[in-house]
């Protein structure tokens, strides 16, 4: 299933798009999108059997309509730094040899066309194309990868944008480059893990202003889906509604030649994961 929700910020509702591309509402199946719904199995079959019986949701409009992030009340937002050989590479970082972790808050999520706000004082804003994973069972010492995968809900386009400078340049820890406000547009979709029968077989791509700057794909990852999932659940509990950003391939401007082409007020940015939706940012000024 694509699970999405709709609305005006804050106030968002739950939707479905069904097989032949029809928005559907799914206010009077469930409540929200959201850790509860994907752990409730029982509710996840209503969703599956209303989305099949013809005429049992209604159809939206979507003219105009905002697509807001696809799941909400989101518990941790766990990232996984350098996890693209190819990424490495091109920022002269050694291949590591444990997976690197930070945090994005969960306010910094919005919608896959929200705008983007270049933080004040910001020159080095940097663009990141990523696979997110949504946890739908409550995930605690993990034996293996398998058991990895089979603790995720869906799948999710997610943008991890960057500021460098507070990074890197400016110590201490990531996290404060990584958390400006609107810093983590997700969607549009929510896609269920049955129909991503392989999350290591998914191209990646990133455009700004109509240039393709990033073509990638999750094959290239250094710890795969299912062995980020095993390995997180050794250092945190990992619940439903949690949300993993997997890492970016190579094509980001920290790794472009000088004059690196960071990003600016009123630039474009629009991305991929293929088969899980696409987004489009304006930036302006925070």
């Amino acid at each position: 299933m694509k699970l999405l929700r709709v609305g005006t910020a804050g106030a968002e509702r739950p939707a479905l798009l069904d097989r032949d591309g029809t928005l559907r509402d799914l206010t009077g199946i469930v409540p929200d999108i959201d850790g509860d719904l994907l752990a409730d199995a029982a509710a996840l079959a209503r969703v599956r059997a209303a989305a099949d019986a013809p005429g049992v949701l209604p159809a939206l409009d979507p003219a105009g309509l905002r697509v807001g992030p696809p799941l909400g009340r989101i518990g941790k937002i766990v990232c996984i730094g350098l996890n693209y050989h190819d990424h490495a590479t091109e920022t002269g970082a050694a291949i590591p040899a444990e997976p690197i972790l930070f945090f994005k808050a969960p306010d910094t999520v919005v919608g896959p066309e929200d705008t983007v706000l270049v933080p004040r004082g910001s020159r080095k804003t940097d663009w990141e194309v990523e696979l997110a994973v949504v946890i739908g069972r409550t995930a605690r010492y993990l034996d293996s990868a398998e058991e990895g995968l089979a603790h995720v809900a869906g799948y999710a386009t997610a943008h991890d944008v960057s500021e460098r400078e507070f990074q890197i340049e400016r110590g201490g820890t990531w996290d404060k480059g990584k958390n400006c406000e609107t810093f983590n547009p997700l969607g549009p979709w929510l896609v269920t893990a049955d129909e991503v029968p392989d999350p290591q077989a998914l191209p990646l791509r990133l455009w700004v202003n109509g240039e393709l700057k990033q073509n990638g794909t999750t094959a290239d990852q250094i710890f795969p889906v299912g062995e980020v999932v095993r390995y997180l659940s050794h250092f945190m509990t990992l619940y439903p509604g949690d949300v993993i950003n997997t890492g970016t391939p190579a094509g980001v401007a920290m790794g472009q030649p000088d004059p690196k082409p960071y990003l600016k007020a009123g630039d474009v940015v629009e991305l991929e994961v293929e088969g899980l939706g696409r987004q489009r940012q304006e930036l302006k000024g925070a």
